[in-house]
């Protein structure tokens, strides 16, 4: 894949494959595609510092992804924090928002930095942090537009924030915000090593850590997801056909 019209294309059959399977991988899948496509709108409105530039690193960024679930896919084992994600989402007892953070987890904390690096190769990589952050932006913004309307899957979703109040649960604090600083420091880290498989490795298993976080959190907010689970529509299908709803209209 050399541009982002192709990574749509690719990013349509995955969605599409997602759906008929009945798979919750297409909760990201459904999110990550309107990311990509506001990102195209963007470069051809000329949005970004450098958009030819802008477009390599899109399509390296969602190389990651695509790579890693084509992996899963066949069989083979991806980073440790998409294989999380993508075991998870065969568990029916998660909630929507686990499953979305599951990926964005993997996708910023550990695949932006990378494609980050890869986009400035031979080049100081402070020159792309302005449209690195943009695309976090673009994002925040969905996660957030969905987050707030997520009602219309998991209609008593809203119970969580007040009974979890004060209490340090990765699913509530999930902030994209921290994950987007902690992936550029990453990001100038792995550019400068000599040994990048190794710092990988290093980084992915302590993302894994937070994925673990996100899947199993205390006690308390176990208890409360299973009754919030219970209401969640379970057709996965009709639950990616809504987020894709929600997606557009942020």
């Amino acid at each position: 894949m050399q541009t982002i019209s192709e990574v749509l294309n690719r990013m349509d059959v995955i969605v599409n494959e997602c759906r008929i399977s009945q798979s919750r991988i297409g909760y990201f899948a459904i999110l990550y595609r309107q990311v990509t496509r506001r990102i195209k709108e963007g470069i051809l409105r000329g949005e970004f510092e450098d958009n030819p530039r802008m477009e390599k690193l899109d399509v390296l960024f969602a190389k990651r992804f695509i790579d890693a679930y084509e992996l899963w896919r066949g069989g083979q084992k991806p980073t440790q924090s998409w294989f999380l994600a993508f075991e998870a989402s065969k568990k029916s007892s998660h909630l929507v928002l686990q499953h979305l953070f599951l990926g964005i987890n993997a996708h910023i904390n550990l695949d932006l930095g990378i494609s980050a690096s890869e986009t400035m190769a031979g080049k100081n990589i402070t020159g792309v942090q302005s449209d690195f952050n943009k695309i976090n932006a673009v994002l925040a913004e969905l996660v957030d537009g969905v987050k707030a309307n997520i009602s219309t899957v998991s209609p008593v979703f809203g119970w969580l924030m007040p009974l979890a109040k004060g209490r340090d649960e990765m699913l509530l604090n999930f902030s994209i915000q921290l994950a987007r600083n902690g992936a550029w420091k990453f990001a100038g880290e792995y550019h400068l090593a000599a040994d990048k498989k190794l710092i990988l490795k290093d980084r992915d298993k302590n993302i894994s850590a937070l994925a673990n976080k996100l899947i199993n959190p205390g006690k308390f907010l176990a208890a409360i997801t299973r009754i919030v689970g219970l209401a969640e529509w379970k057709s996965v299908s009709k639950t990616m056909d809504q987020l894709d709803v929600l997606a557009r209209k942020v």
